[in-house]
């Protein structure tokens, strides 16, 4: 039987600012037991200062040894465990194929991908403990297209994806369900970023980077972290107690991520 959100005892990644961020606070106000982590001492020391009622480890989970000590902490603080939320995720390098540099790819990767993979074998003897429970991916709309100028980020989105439909079948007969969440163009610091980067790659105003981003969807229209935290929600409810094995979506109805293809299309 699934919990209602109140008694539960959540663990969210990279938590200490943005989506993550939202998240924790959120499902703490609800009357949850929230574990965090994140690598950024800034962001956690602001984080503590806030919220102290929420379990802060500092934690880079694309490190196995760190991850296995924020599951070693969330043991002792929670003394269990119910859902995981895995929000780690890096935009990687924005640039065509041939000006990708190894390195960059590597670490996309292994925050985008190996971080879930690390956090969810951490988890799942947790979870079979408390009798089920449930994981949560944050994927993207990259999830479900090419995505120009973005190998690194979309083959980790896309990937997050084949983890998402697998562990579900894997788990499903501990009662442990796995879904994603994959949301468009998230409004603030990271798409702005983005939005920048792009604009540099094609040499144009990042303006008609925006407004690219925009057209792709029919609502044209970027996602408020609220709308993700609503669907967190939705999947950790009792209401949702059959679903798993899904993607969702929130996007504004992402129609394609390739307004723009090319340097010569947008220099016309």
């Amino acid at each position: 039987m699934t919990k209602e959100i109140s008694s539960m005892r959540i663990a969210i990644t990279a938590a200490a600012s943005g989506i993550g961020s939202h998240i924790a606070t959120e499902l703490s106000a609800l009357g949850a037991q929230i574990a965090i982590c994140d690598h950024d001492n800034k962001h956690l020391e602001a984080f503590k200062e806030n919220y102290n009622s929420i379990s802060v480890t500092k934690a880079d989970v694309a490190i196995e040894s760190e991850v296995v000590e924020f599951f070693r902490d969330i043991n002792s603080n929670l003394g269990g465990l119910d859902a995981l939320i895995n929000n780690a995720g890096i935009s990687g390098p924005t640039a065509n194929l041939e000006d990708v540099k190894f390195s960059d790819w590597e670490n996309t990767l292994s925050v985008n991908l190996n971080s879930a993979f690390l956090c969810s074998k951490e988890a799942v003897p947790m979870l079979r403990n408390s009798g089920g429970g449930s994981i949560i991916n944050i994927g993207s709309s990259s999830s479900f297209f090419g995505t120009p100028l973005r190998s690194a980020y979309s083959a980790s989105k896309w990937a997050l994806i084949g983890l998402t439909k697998t562990w579900a079948m894997e788990l499903g007969q501990d009662n442990i369900r796995v879904n994603a969440i994959c949301p468009g163009s998230v409004n603030g610091p990271r798409i702005e970023k983005v939005i920048k980067q792009e604009a540099s790659e094609r040499n144009t105003d990042p303006s008609m980077i925006r407004e690219a981003y925009l057209n792709q969807t029919s609502l044209r229209t970027f996602i408020d972290p609220e709308e993700i935290t609503g669907m967190v929600k939705y999947l950790l409810s009792p209401i949702a107690a059959k679903v798993s094995g899904q993607a969702m979506s929130i996007d504004g109805h992402t129609e394609s991520l390739s307004q723009i293809r090319t340097k010569e299309d947008n220099n016309g």
